[in-house]
This record gives structure tokens, C-alpha cells and sequence, in this order.
């Protein structure tokens, strides 16, 4: 049996999603800005597109959704267009964001510091949130932006975004939040909190690779990340993706489709496969699962690393993580776990297991036997060692755990 348990670094296109995109490779294949009816033959797929993703994400008329490449073109693109707008342009020079953001946040917000802005990092609690009266602190009058993920790639747990949100309206800050985790996942709806800018993108919730989008509330300036066309009104400019803007639009209705029944069966899965696999001696979940996307959990195991586990169970044909897919190389200790006040042994040993809608119950059954002989079988192999490690005298002595 195979099992895929990483629907956090990227999820399987649903096949009625696939179905749709298929003519608008081979038949309706017209460049939409064309003027000839190969072109705009394209038209009504697009504007259907587009209004199920504001309807999904309950979105104003007056709202601005701009289809872009991924989640990550939509990061850069508010960070680097405030930068220019508001800082260079401005005269605020402050952005405030937190330790726990995906790269394409963090990594930007390290190219603006470059640049001279002052970014702060906000720390979270022990449960890997940020809190609102955190960020309310340190907001100034220089502060141009608030950059702050809706629910974490890693742990899953959901910030107080509605919080958030209103208190930078009251200090007359824009606020952008990466929603990546989100939408689809949980309710998203934009008319019932206040934020600037939401990111989000398709391949997290069964829709296809290489398109994502960017909401801008009252469709507000921004300027453009990339030049030289007319698309999307002006805004983001590249021949149009027409099978993966159908796809996107699609994936979004069928995932916030009755999306609490969905949600319910996910979470029971999920919710079962963790209540077995904490029956293992010395093992950890981060964070409140009443505040989690129902479909994740990061769980850790003393005395077993990280990477060594994801190795026996992709061995069992089991796909897991153990962090963000896009520092997935990096083996160094999780960064969240450190940001939560875990021990650095207690941060390699982070696994994420990230469930969908198309998990079955034979599958978690799978899991749970492959993942507790894993344990019993890396434990050994990580005692044996400890018992043959020389001590000073050049006798063997086993290695206590902090």
C-alpha cells in the first residue's frame, strides 16, 4: 500500500479538476487576449473561474483576485510593492512579520532588510501562535506593513487573523496575510475579517500546480511585480493560464463545497491517527488540536530523528515531512520547534503528517502499524549506538536524553 500523507507540500489534482482543465489544451487553446474567436472562445471558462473563487472566499465586488504563478509570486509581490510604494515612495520604513512564516515571506523580508527596511520578527507562544496584542506592540507610525500566515505549513495552527486585522485597521496599517494553509482547509471569508492582501494557491487544496492568486480588499494600489502586458487589467502582466485558472476555480468550489461535513471526516481521521500514534512513550504533538487545520498534525518522537523517520516510512511507502516542503534539504532543526521552546534534540525529531480529503481509513490503519514498528525499530538501532559510544576511558556508556 502506498500512502500519501503530505497534502501540506502539495495535494493530488482532483480528477473531475483534471477533466475540466483537458479542452483548453487541445481545443480551446486560443490566447485569451486575442481578438479572434480562438481567443475568445477562452472568456466564459474565466469569468466562471473567477467567480467561484470570489464566491468561495466570499469576496466584494469591489475586491480585486489577480491570478498568479503560485502562493510565493503573491508573497513577493505584496512585500516587494509596499517596499515600493510605502517605503521608498513613503515615509514608513517598518514591516512586521513573525519567525514562523513560509521562505517566501522570511526570505523576502531578508532582501528588504538588505535594502535598509527595519523588519521585525515576532515570536509565538508555546503553541505556535502569534498573539494579537504581540503584534499590536510593536506596530509604530513607521510601520508600513503586517505580514502574518493565516495557519501554519507546519503545525497547522490557525492565528488570530480577525484580531490581527482589526488592529491594524485601527493603526492604519495594511495587513497581508499568507493563507496558503487556509483556504480550502478551513473557512476563509473576506468580508468577515479585514485584511489587505490574502495569497493562496491551488495545489494546496486539489487544484493544479503553477497558479495561485492574490486578493487585494477595494481593489487598492499596488504596483506590479512584473511589466510588459495588459492582463488582469493592468495588474499582473503574463499570457494568461487558462487550464490552471479553470482547474483553480474548480478545486475552490469543490473544497469549500460543504466544507464543515468535510472538514468533520477529516478531522475524525486525523484526530484517530493521533490519538494512536501519542500512545508511544515520550512523544509530542505541538499545538491545541481544537485550533488546528483538521488535517495536520507535527508530531515528535525522543529519541528518534526527524530524518531517520521519514526515511524508514517513505521505506513503507508512506510520504511524510518534516517541515516545509520548500526548505525540505535543509537538516537542520525545525525552526518552528525552536520558535515553540523546544530542546534542539526535540527539534530534529519533528515529523508532519498532513491528511485530505481523499484519505482513507485503511490508509491511517496502514500508518499507524508502519509508524509504531518504526519507532521500536529506530529506538533500538539508536540505543545500540548510544551503548557503543566510548566514554573518555574508552568504555562504553549510553547516552542520556534531555
Amino acid at each position: 500500500m502506498q500512502v500519501y500523507l503530505d497534502n501540506n507540500a502539495t495535494t493530488m489534482c482532483d480528477p473531475l479538476v483534471v477533466e475540466a482543465m483537458q479542452p483548453f489544451f487541445s481545443e480551446l487553446y486560443g490566447n485569451p487576449n486575442s481578438l479572434h474567436k480562438f481567443g475568445t472562445a477562452s472568456h466564459p471558462a474565466i469569468t466562471k473561474a473567477i467567480d467561484q473563487v470570489y464566491t468561495a472566499i466570499n469576496a466584494a465586488d469591489a475586491d480585486d483576485i489577480i491570478f498568479t504563478s503560485c502562493a510565493t509570486e503573491s508573497n513577493n509581490w505584496v512585500l516587494q510593492s509596499v517596499f515600493t510604494d510605502h517605503i521608498v515612495n513613503g515615509d514608513k520604513n517598518h514591516i512586521v512579520t513573525t519567525e514562523v512564516e513560509h521562505p517566501s515571506v522570511l526570505s523576502t523580508c531578508k532582501f528588504l532588510e538588505e535594502q535598509g527596511v527595519k523588519v521585525t520578527y515576532l515570536p509565538v507562544n508555546d503553541q505556535g501562535i502569534v498573539e494579537a496584542h504581540t503584534v499590536k506592540s510593536f506596530i509604530t507610525e513607521k510601520t508600513a506593513l503586517v505580514s502574518i500566515m493565516w495557519a501554519s505549513n507546519e503545525t497547522g495552527m490557525i492565528n488570530p487573523i480577525g484580531e490581527i486585522g482589526e488592529i491594524c485597521k485601527e493603526k492604519g496599517v495594511l495587513f497581508h496575510s499568507d493563507a496558503v494553509q487556509a483556504v480550502g482547509k478551513i473557512p476563509v471569508d473576506l468580508q468577515g475579517v479585514h485584511v489587505d492582501f490574502v495569497s493562496f494557491s491551488a495545489h494546496k487544496f486539489h487544484g493544479p500546480k503553477g497558479i495561485g492568486a492574490l486578493y487585494i480588499k477595494d481593489s487598492q494600489a499596488l504596483s506590479p511585480l512584473l511589466h510588459g502586458g495588459e492582463q488582469m487589467d493592468g495588474r499582473r502582466s503574463g499570457t494568461l493560464n487558462v487550464p490552471s485558472i479553470v482547474g483553480m476555480g474548480l478545486a475552490m468550489e469543490l473544497a469549500t463545497k460543504d466544507l464543515e461535513n468535510t472538514m468533520a471526516k477529516i478531522r475524525a481521521k486525523r484526530d484517530y491517527l493521533e490519538d494512536e500514534l501519542i500512545k508511544l512513550s515520550d512523544t509530542f504533538v505541538v499545538g491545541d488540536r481544537d485550533n488546528r487545520t483538521p488535517n495536520t498534525i507535527l508530531i515528535s518522537i525522543r529519541g528518534v530523528e526527524g530524518e531517520g523517520m521519514l526515511w524508514d516510512l517513505n521505506n513503507g511507502q508512506i510520504g511524510a515531512s518534516t517541515g516545509s516542503a520548500c526548505a525540505s534539504a535543509d537538516l537542520e532543526a525545525n525552526t518552528v520547534m525552536l520558535a515553540i521552546g523546544a530542546d534542539n534534540e526535540l527539534a530534529h525529531t519533528g515529523i508532519r503528517l498532513s491528511l485530505s480529503r481523499f484519505t482513507t481509513d485503511e490508509e491511517i490503519e496502514y500508518t499507524i502499524n508502519h509508524f509504531k514498528e518504526a519507532v521500536a525499530r529506530l529506538r533500538a538501532i539508536s540505543s545500540s549506538f548510544a551503548k557503543q559510544a566510548p566514554t573518555k576511558g574508552g568504555e562504553a556508556q549510553a547516552c542520556e536524553m534531555h
